[in-house]
């Protein structure tokens, strides 16, 4: 029997929301946004739309008793959510952020207590996987309280669930956020990209009329710009057998660039100001002083009549007069600092710039070294320029719909539309048109509940499948040369845009098979290379192809430990996403399973 409720889940970088549509309400099932319990201040619980995604882990004895209970939960020392930010704020070095981002970074133990990054010692650690089941779990503990109450099947351990993760998160993250979500409890999950999610918003927001405000043909840049993150990806709007249909060509990079990045450059700003006025900040009030940034910048940002907003934190040291340090940020600071500086004009041809590299670095996470969005997003489309078959310089998307908490400001719209149509009238294309509508701060979420209905039979599904290639790493065989691992050819096993649960039919070629010890099965992946068959073999393989982290598995026969078995290759993508890869011996009469996840649902 279906679940009750179809429930979409957008874990984000800065802020957690949670949207659900009741399928026992029939065809005429509306999408809700759950309003969440959460801690505001000491001992006060108000509900609202957004969960901050924030973990602040408290100190013994650092607040009265009490002040961090919620409704389904008394004497915690760790909170999640508004007053977790507001905390962290005045305390920053117990706050726990950019867990999604973290999360996606495979030079980090993504599984270690590494966070908060840099806190004290006597501060204890979480790891970034644990840091999102915690915000998982809230959510879980938040629906059970307000939704199901005492009704067991109306639990949201009981319900589909459609969690959201970049289009650009590699296999790994991907498969770490479902064991987020499993650890919270959540079995009944589906993941699906955040770029298709916000499209699904548009189309549910707009009802039918979304037929017309596209056509054959076109292409739509989905822009999602949220506080860590910055992802594009294209969607083609195609006919079949008379009906419009949806695919998703491309998807770019992961970048780590976004509205963390735009509360740095603007307290960078302060400081400066602050230094030259005699104050000097440490370490400790920097961080204080990034946080305070965010609220400053999104209000400035805002199409309100504020010419300026102050900003303060705790103040150390005998120059700060009250113990509390005030400065004012104005809003044509934020427009030097945040328009020109995050998106410049530039041209379709340039590329971010890579700056020159200090030998010994902090380690920390992989931010992008350009901060200039516009840049990016012309990388993108000239790298994709085949995917929508036009012969020009770059992709010419037709329409663009934005995403994310940075692209609500009307500065940022207007200025990326400006450099991208004035790439496009170079091209000979036409200008882009904006797709109007939909919530940026609720809109994945809704998207992702969306989709759910769709799955039933209720709503339009955007084809798309595979995001990437991927490709199976060959050992070649030759001589051994001391020092020198033998070198990996690329089998493609998976081409872009493979619909899940279909199979991919492999040439009969045979290679050998390590059976009965432990193996290192090497897996590789292009979001750039969509030509390449199935069986084709990349016998040299650069900056296209990127290797993923190995698989190790041990594909047991008794008796034949260490052998070397020719073999066949058969493979599945299965309705979740992950890939089956099937060993069938010469004779047949032995086969092997080894799976890899390549992504959940899309």
């Amino acid at each position: 029997m279906s679940a009750r409720y179809v429930v979409g889940i957008d874990l984000g970088t800065t802020n957690s929301v949670v949207a659900f549509a009741d399928t026992s309400s029939g065809d005429q099932a509306a999408l809700r946004v759950l309003e969440v319990p959460q801690v505001v201040n000491p001992g006060v619980v108000e509900a609202r739309s957004l969960l901050p995604s924030f973990l602040y882990l408290a100190g013994t004895g650092e607040l009265p008793a009490g002040a961090l209970d919620l409704p389904w939960a008394k004497g915690r020392d760790l909170v999640v959510g508004e007053f977790a930010h507001k905390r962290g704020l005045e305390v920053p070095g117990r706050l726990v952020a950019s867990a999604k981002s973290w999360l996606s970074y495979a030079g980090a133990d993504r599984t270690g207590p590494i966070l908060p990054w840099g806190g004290a010692d006597e501060v204890r650690k979480l790891s970034p996987l644990e840091a999102s089941t915690h915000y998982l779990a809230h959510l879980r503990e938040a629906w059970n309280q307000e939704v199901a109450g005492r009704d067991q099947g109306a639990r949201l351990e009981a319900q589909d669930i459609y969690l959201t993760v970049p289009a650009s998160f590699d296999p790994v993250a991907r498969e770490l956020t479902a064991r987020a979500a499993q650890a919270a409890g959540l079995v009944n999950l589906t993941l699906l990209e955040e770029p298709q999610a916000a499209l699904y918003a548009w189309i549910e927001a707009g009802g039918e009329s979304w037929r017309q405000a596209v056509a054959v043909g076109d292409v739509i840049l989905v822009c999602d710009i949220g506080g860590g993150t910055t992802d594009f990806s294209l969607i083609a709007v195609r006919e079949d057998q008379g009906e419009l249909v949806l695919e998703r060509v491309a998807v770019g990079d992961h970048i780590l660039l976004g509205g963390d990045n735009m509360d740095l450059a603007l307290a960078y700003a302060v400081r400066q100001r602050l230094a030259a006025a005699g104050t000097q900040l440490d370490a400790w009030q920097f961080r204080g002083l990034a946080l305070s940034c965010r609220a400053a910048k999104e209000r400035l940002l805002a199409d309100g009549k504020d010419k300026s907003v102050p900003v303060a934190l705790l103040g150390r040291g005998r120059k700060v007069i009250g113990g509390a340090l005030r400065a004012e940020i104005a809003r044509a600071e934020v427009d030097t600092a945040l328009v020109d500086g995050f998106f410049p004009r530039c041209a379709g041809g340039d590329r971010p710039q890579a700056q020159r590299r200090t030998g010994l670095q902090e380690m920390g996470l992989p931010y992008a070294t350009d901060a200039a969005v516009t840049r990016h997003l012309a990388q993108f489309l000239t790298r994709h320029r085949q995917a929508t078959a036009q012969e020009r310089e770059l992709a010419c998307p037709t329409a663009v719909l934005f995403n994310g908490g940075v692209m609500r400001a009307g500065a940022l719209r207007q200025r990326l539309i400006e450099v991208a149509n004035g790439w496009l009238q170079e091209a000979g294309a036409a200008a882009l048109r904006v797709l109007a509508g939909g919530d940026p701060e609720h809109a994945v979420a809704r998207g992702a509940a969306y989709y759910g209905l769709a799955r039933r039979g209720r709503g339009v599904r955007i084809r798309g499948g595979t995001a990437r290639t991927f490709y199976l790493g060959i050992e070649t065989a030759m001589p051994a040369v001391p020092g020198m691992r033998p070198p990996i050819k690329a089998l493609c096993v998976v081409p872009q845009g493979v619909e899940e649960g279909s199979e991919v039919e492999l040439p009969q070629q045979e290679f050998g098979l390590v059976v009965g010890e432990p193996a290192e099965f090497r897996f590789l992946s292009s979001n750039i290379r969509r030509d390449d068959a199935v069986g084709a073999v990349i016998e040299s393989w650069t900056d296209d192809i990127a290797e993923l982290p190995p698989l190790d598995a041990t594909l047991e026969w008794e008796g034949q430990e260490g052998t070397l078995v020719p073999v066949r290759l058969q493979a599945r993508v299965t309705e979740v996403g992950v890939l089956e890869l099937w060993f069938v011996s010469r004779d047949g009469s032995r086969r092997w399973k080894l799976e890899f996840n390549l992504r959940a649902a899309a």
